[in-house]
């Protein structure tokens, strides 16, 4: 039952490697650093030096006889997930309480209830809307698909996509599916005719949805359930497989937007130097002093020494090198 459970809603990296060494690379690459994302956790640690907390995910680490590493966390031993909600405060939430609050944010935006799916609170389900999505007076299914949204401490993401259920495994069919890039999906599929309209179309969509985690185990998860629900969107609209040079830039949308982060800082995890001992040469000789962070002493998450994450501004340019697409700290857009 429990393979039975994996083959059904877990991505295995070595299909991802066997569809592009590419796309894996840069599903795990980090823009802040410059290098890979990193594990984040100690709960691989007894597999080798390679999987240390501070450690960087690599392709090899992950695919071949290592292959079943990562897997989501419904399908860890219970005492795992134990550990996990101890330590890191790891909660996932069902895809019926999701749904029920994304419905609540379109509620606001069209001015009325039930637009993608009908609940039924007794039962904790959901039936999805079978007629093409209407769109109030003044607004078209393009604002729709433009409007910005971002999964705080995402885990794997399941207020962005629904591909199964983070808490049960059970796996939910594409009609059904109730995240907020699901929605945006709905509405390019509804309406586009051609390929090349349809895949602009979901890149704008996935330019406009965020989320950032500190594990990065749970990041690749969610990394990974994004870019899969453009494959199932797509198959389902056309039959067939995106070319490899669309996956590729979706890819590398989302590992810009789907990010790792300490979120009460802003910066990459355990980046800060708070208390510790470093060395420098002086005329005198090597000397040992105290660093501290500010940021982390005071409290303020403005003036942190660590790594403040990067993030892409899509379709805007830098003021200064005039660079599309600029980048800018995350912590910028918080006032």
């Amino acid at each position: 039952m429990a393979e039975t459970l994996r083959e059904d809603i877990d991505i295995r990296e070595d299909n991802l490697l066997e569809l592009s060494a590419e796309v894996l690379d840069t599903l795990l690459r980090d823009h802040t650093t410059g290098q890979n994302i990193f594990w984040a956790t100690h709960d691989y640690e007894g597999l080798g030096s390679e999987y240390g907390y501070h450690s960087p995910i690599l392709p090899h680490l992950i695919t071949g006889e290592r292959g079943n590493v990562i897997m989501p966390r419904v399908l860890k031993s219970k005492e795992q997930q134990t550990d996990r909600s101890k330590d890191m405060a790891e909660v996932f939430t069902p895809s019926w309480v999701c749904n029920a609050q994304n419905n609540l944010v379109d509620e606001a935006w069209f001015g009325r209830p039930n637009v993608f799916n009908i609940e039924d609170e007794a039962t904790h389900t959901w039936q999805p809307t079978t007629e093409k999505i209407t769109f109030p007076e003044g607004k078209t299914w393009k604002d729709y698909v433009r409007l910005t949204r971002m999964e705080i401490t995402c885990g794997e993401a399941p207020y962005l996509v629904s591909r199964y259920d983070t808490t049960t495994g059970e796996q939910i069919p594409l009609q059904n599916r109730i995240g907020l890039l699901d929605r945006k999906m709905r509405v390019v599929s509804e309406n586009t005719e051609t390929s090349g309209d349809w895949l602009e179309w979901a890149q704008v969509a996935y330019k406009n949805i965020y989320g950032y985690e500190w594990q990065g185990d749970n990041l690749l998860l969610a990394r990974e359930a994004l870019l899969y629900t453009l494959l199932d969107f797509y198959q389902a609209k056309f039959g067939k497989m995106p070319l490899l040079k669309s996956i590729n830039y979706i890819a590398y949308i989302i590992s810009w937007n789907i990010w790792q982060m300490d979120g009460l800082k802003g910066v990459v995890p355990d980046s800060c130097r708070d208390g510790v001992t470093e060395k420098t040469m002086t005329l005198f000789g090597e000397e040992e002093h105290i660093v501290n962070c500010p940021g982390c002493q005071q409290e303020n998450i403005r003036k942190h020494n660590g790594l403040y994450c990067l993030i892409r501004d899509w379709g805007n340019k830098d003021p200064k090198t005039k660079e599309n697409n600029r980048k800018i700290r995350y912590i910028d857009l918080i006032k």
